[in-house]
C-alpha cells in the first residue's frame, strides 16, 4: 500500500513554499449546509468523514467547516458493530444530541471524548449516557462500558488506566498481527510501528510475533517512497537488535542503512524517493516528514552496529539542516522558512525532539519539546494529507519533558482524543482531520501510535525513553505556561482570542519563548491602532533575545509613524551586526516592511548577502534570507526601484545571490533583471547563465524560477547562448515539466530564424515527449512543439546575435 498523496498535493506544495500551511493554505471548499437531522437533513454527499464514537463500536457523522467541528451539535450514527457495547442502545441512523444528560453546547468531539474519561473512571461505574434520537423521539440511553480507573495527574506514569489501555492493545494487536491476511493490509510505516509497539510492552510472549516481523523487514525493499518506509523499518529493526541481541537480522539492517545514506541529496535532505544522478533530490525536493524518520534509523542503526563512515557522515549531514531550526519555529515541510503559524507541523517537532535526544543535543531536543507540549487541540488537527504523524510522535516527545508534562497534555487534550479513538476491541483509529473528505491515511491502523505513548513508563526502547532524558525538569508553573501557549487558535477562527488580549498582555507575549505566540502577537498588533510604538521601538535594546524577536517581528507588521520609523531604522541597523544569525536575520526583514525610511540601511544588508557561508553558517543561511529581504517582489527592500542604488555593490550581492544552496532564494533575485539594462546586466551574464545552467543544489520545487527568469532575460537581448539553454532546462520528466516546457519553447520560438542550428534537438524533443510519463498531458505543447519546427524550418529571417564568454 503505497502513500497517496490528496488531489490539492500540487497546490499545497506551492503555497508552502511561500511561507503558508500545506495543509492549511488550501483553498478552502464552498462550506456546506450544518444539517438538521431531526428534520430530515441528510449527510452531505461531499462530506465523508466520520469519526469512531471512543470504545463504544459506534461510528458517526458530524459537521465539519474549516477544519474544525464547533459547529456541530448532532452526531449521526454511522456504523454500529454486532455485539459491541453500543449495539444494544445505537443503530445507524440513531443522532446524538448530547451527553451525560446535556446537549452539546461547543465541539461534540471534544465533549464525547471527556465523557468517555469520565465514563471509564471510577466515580463513572462505566456508564456512558447519551441524549439519542430516533423516529422523531429522544431518550436518554446509557451504553455500559469497562470501568478502567481514573487518569492519573502523570499519565501515562503512574497509571493504571494507562497500565490496562497498553495490556489490552497489545494483545488485540498481536492477535491481528497473527492473522494470515495481515501482511496484505498494512503499509510498511504501520507494520514496522506494530512491530515496534509490541517491543515497547516488554512483554516476551510477544517476541515470536516480533522476531517474525523483523525477519519482513530485513528482506523489505521498494523501488518508490523509499524514503518514507526505510525510516521506519530501520527504527524496529535496530530496537529489535538491541533490546532481543539478536543479531540474525543485521544484513538487512546495513543493507537499508547504506541504502538510506547511499539516497541522501548533496546537501543532506531526502524526497520521496533517493537523490538522482547528479545528487539532487528528484520530484519536488526535500521532504522532512521522511527525512528525520530517515535520520532516527540511521542513528538507531549505528547504535546497533552498523559502522560504515557513511552512516555517520549521512547523519551529520542531516542534522546540520535540522539544527538551524532550534529556537525558530517548527520543521517545515522542506528547505524552507522555520514554519511558526502552529507549534508542530504533522509531527515533525517531535520527531526533531528525538532525533536530538539520541545525538544528545540536549538544547535542540528541549526546544522541540516545548514546541511539542504547547501543541493540542486544533493545531493536532492539523497535517500534510492527515495527521497520522501528529499523533503519532507527541508523547514520545513530551515524555521527554518528564511524567508531570505527559500528564498535562493528556489532560489538557491527550486523554479525550485517544479514548475518541480508541476502539471496543482495545485497537485504536486512525480518525484523521475535520476535513470533508477522508485523510490518506484513513485505512491505517493508529493502535501502535497510542501504544508507544502508554508504554513510555517501561522505557523499553530508544523512542520510549531507553535513555534518561537530560531536558531540565520542568516545574508545574512553567509546564501550565506551555500548555496555555497553545490556545487561542484554530483553522476557522485564528485571531478572536490574540485580538481580545490588551495592548500589555500582547507586548509581553511578544516576549515568549515560542515563535507562535511572538507571531500571533505581532499580528494582532498589526490590526490595532493602539500600539505604543516607542515601547516597541524601546523593545529592540532588551537584554532578552525573545523580545528583541518579538519586537522586530512587530514593526515588521504595525504601521509606523515617520519619527517613529525613524528610531526604529536606527535601533534595527544596530541588530544587524548583533552576533546571532536569527537576529540579524529579524532585523533585515523588519526594514524591508518598513521601506523607504529603511533605504540608509541598503549598503550593510547588500554587504551582509554578499559574505555568503561561513563556518558558524555553513548553508548560507543568512544569505538565503537576506535575497528574501532585499529582491522579494513582494515584500523586498528594492521592490519598488534600483533607482541610486550603488551598482558595484549590487552586482556583487546579485553574483552572491545567485551561487546560493536554495532555488527558491536564487528566484528572489531574478527578479530585478527586468529593471536592469543590457550594458548593466552585460557583467552578470556568465553568473546568470551559470545559475540558469545548473539547479540550485537545494529548493527544488523552487528552481525553475531563476532558470525561466534566465533564459527569457537571455532571449531577450539576443544572447546565442541562451538558446541551447531552452532545451537544457526543459527536463520533461520532472515536477512542473508542463509549464516548463511551454515557457522554454516559446521562449525559443522568440530566437526565430536564429534557432536552426537546434533543430535536430527539437525533432528529437518530439519524438521524446510523445513517450514521455506525461505525454497525455502535453498535447498542446506537442502542438507548440510541430508549429515551431515548421516556423523555424521556413524562415529566411537574419537575427543578429551577442555572446558571451562561458567557462
Amino acid at each position: 500500500m503505497k502513500i497517496v498523496l490528496k488531489k490539492f498535493l500540487v497546490i499545497a506544495i506551492f503555497l508552502t513554499g511561500l511561507g503558508l500551511s500545506s495543509e492549511l493554505a488550501l483553498a478552502q471548499p464552498k462550506p456546506q449546509k450544518n444539517p438538521d437531522f431531526t428534520k430530515g437533513d441528510e449527510i452531505p454527499k461531499a462530506m465523508k468523514q466520520d469519526w469512531n464514537l471512543g470504545p463504544t463500536g459506534a461510528r458517526g457523522w458530524m459537521y465539519s467547516d474549516r477544519m474544525v467541528t464547533t459547529d456541530a451539535r448532532q452526531i449521526k450514527i454511522t456504523q454500529v458493530v454486532a455485539k459491541s457495547p453500543a449495539a444494544a442502545a445505537l443503530a445507524v441512523g440513531d443522532v446524538i444530541l448530547g451527553v451525560a444528560g446535556q446537549p452539546f453546547s461547543h465541539d461534540p468531539r471534544t465533549e464525547f471524548g471527556k465523557a468517555i474519561v469520565e465514563a471509564e473512571s471510577t466515580q463513572g461505574k462505566g456508564k456512558l449516557k447519551l441524549t439519542r434520537w430516533r423516529d422523531g423521539k429522544t431518550k436518554e440511553v446509557t451504553i455500559d462500558l469497562r470501568v478502567l480507573g481514573n487518569y492519573s495527574e502523570t499519565a501515562p506514569f503512574d497509571c493504571a488506566k494507562s497500565k490496562k489501555l497498553l495490556e489490552q492493545g497489545c494483545r488485540s494487536l498481536a492477535q491481528r498481527m497473527q492473522d494470515p491476511n495481515y501482511s496484505r493490509r498494512q503499509n510498511p510505516i504501520v507494520r514496522s510501528l506494530n512491530g515496534l509497539a509490541l517491543l515497547a510492552s516488554g512483554n516476551k510472549s510477544y517476541l515470536p510475533v516480533v522476531k517474525q516481523e523483523a525477519a519482513w523487514a530485513a528482506e523489505f525493499s521498494e523501488d518508490s517512497f523509499q524514503t518514507w518506509y526505510y525510516g521506519y523499518v530501520m527504527i524496529f529493526l535496530a530496537e529489535y537488535k538491541m533490546q532481543t541481541g539478536d543479531d540474525s537480522f543485521m544484513p538487512g539492517l546495513n543493507r537499508l542503512a547504506m541504502a538510506s545514506a547511499e539516497g541522501q541529496s548533496i546537501v543532506g535532505s531526502w524526497g520521496h524517493k533517493f537523490k538522482g544522478p547528479d545528487g539532487r533530490l528528484q520530484g519536488y525536493g526535500m521532504m522532512n516528514a521522511p527525512g528525520i524518520p530517515l535520520t532516527i534509523g540511521l542513528i538507531l542503526a549505528r547504535k546497533a552496529g552498523v559502522k560504515d563512515p557513511l552512516i555517520s557522515e549521512a547523519i551529520e549531514k542531516s542534522a546540520k539542516l535540522l539544527r538551524f531550526y532550534n529556537g525558530k519555529g517548527a520543521i517545515p515541510y522542506g528547505d524552507h522558512h522555520p514554519w511558526i503559524e502552529t507549534h508542530e507541523d504533522n509531527g515533525k517537532c517531535g520527531m526533531a525532539a528525538m532525533m536530538f535526544s539520541l545525538l544528545e543535543e540536549w538544547s535542540a531536543a528541549e526546544f522541540f519539546t516545548r514546541m511539542s507540549l504547547a501543541s493540542h487541540g486544533a493545531e493536532r488537527d492539523c497535517g500534510h494529507t492527515g495527521n497520522f504523524f501528529n499523533m503519532l510522535w507527541a508523547m514520545p516527545a513530551i515524555g521527554l519533558a518528564g511524567p508531570e508534562a505527559t500528564g498535562a497534555w493528556q489532560q489538557e487534550f491527550g486523554a479525550r482524543y485517544s479514548d475518541f479513538a480508541r476502539s471496543w476491541d482495545g485497537s485504536f483509529a486512525h480518525q484523521g482531520p475535520p476535513e470533508p473528505d477522508f485523510d490518506s491515511y484513513h485505512h491505517w491502523d493508529a493502535t501502535s501510535s497510542y501504544l508507544l505513548a502508554l508504554s513510555l513508563p517501561l522505557k523499553k526502547t530508544h523512542l520510549t525513553g531507553k535513555i534518561s532524558s537530560r531536558i531540565p525538569p520542568l516545574d508545574s508553573a512553567t509546564i501550565k505556561g506551555l500548555i496555555d501557549d497553545g490556545r487561542g487558535w484554530d483553522n476557522k477562527d485564528r485571531t478572536s482570542f490574540y485580538d481580545g488580549l490588551s495592548i500589555d498582555q500582547l507586548m509581553d507575549r511578544l516576549t515568549s519563548w515560542s515563535p507562535t505566540v511572538r507571531e500571533r502577537a505581532a499580528m494582532a498588533l498589526g490590526r490595532r491602532k493602539d500600539v505604543p510604538l516607542e515601547k516597541l521601538v524601546a523593545m529592540l535594546d532588551s537584554s532578552r533575545i525573545e523580545a528583541r524577536y518579538g519586537a522586530c517581528e512587530a514593526l515588521a507588521k504595525v504601521r509606523l509613524k515617520a519619527d517613529d520609523a525613524k528610531k526604529a531604522v536606527s535601533s534595527l541597523q544596530n541588530l544587524l551586526k548583533h552576533e546571532d544569525l536569527w537576529q540579524r536575520v529579524k532585523a533585515a526583514d523588519a526594514l524591508a516592511a518598513i521601506g523607504d525610511p529603511a533605504m540608509e540601511a541598503l549598503p550593510t544588508l547588500l554587504t551582509m548577502l554578499t559574505k555568503g557561508a561561513s563556518q558558524l553558517d555553513p548553508r548560507a543561511m543568512e544569505q538565503r534570507y537576506l535575497c528574501f529581504t532585499l529582491f522579494d517582489r513582494r515584500e523586498g527592500l528594492l521592490r519598488r526601484s534600483l533607482d541610486g542604488v550603488d551598482r558595484e555593490m549590487l552586482f556583487a550581492a546579485v553574483r552572491a545571490g545567485l551561487t546560493n544552496q536554495d532555488g527558491r532564494a536564487r528566484g528572489a533575485i531574478s527578479f530585478i533583471y527586468k529593471n536592469l539594462n543590457y550594458d548593466e546586466i552585460k557583467p552578470l551574464l556568465p553568473t546568470i547563465h551559470e545559475a540558469t545552467a545548473k539547479p540550485a543544489p537545494s529548493g527544488i520545487m523552487f528552481a525553475d524560477e531563476v532558470r525561466m527568469a534566465g533564459i527569457e532575460l537571455l532571449a531577450q537581448h539576443r544572447i546565442e547562448e541562451g538558446m541551447p539553454l531552452c532545451l537544457d532546462v526543459m527536463n520533461i520528466e520532472s515536477w512542473g515539466e508542463k509549464a516548463r516546457i511551454e515557457k522554454c519553447l516559446k521562449t525559443l520560438n522568440s530566437y526565430g530564424a536564429a534557432a536552426k542550428p537546434l533543430l535536430p534537438r527539437l525533432r528529437q524533443l518530439e519524438v521524446d515527449l510523445a513517450k514521455c510519463s506525461q505525454a497525455h498531458r502535453l498535447k498542446e505543447e506537442m502542438e507548440l512543439l510541430k508549429s515551431m519546427i515548421k516556423s523555424i524550418e521556413g524562415s529566411d529571417e537574419v537575427v543578429e546575435l551577442k555572446k558571451i564568454h562561458v567557462d
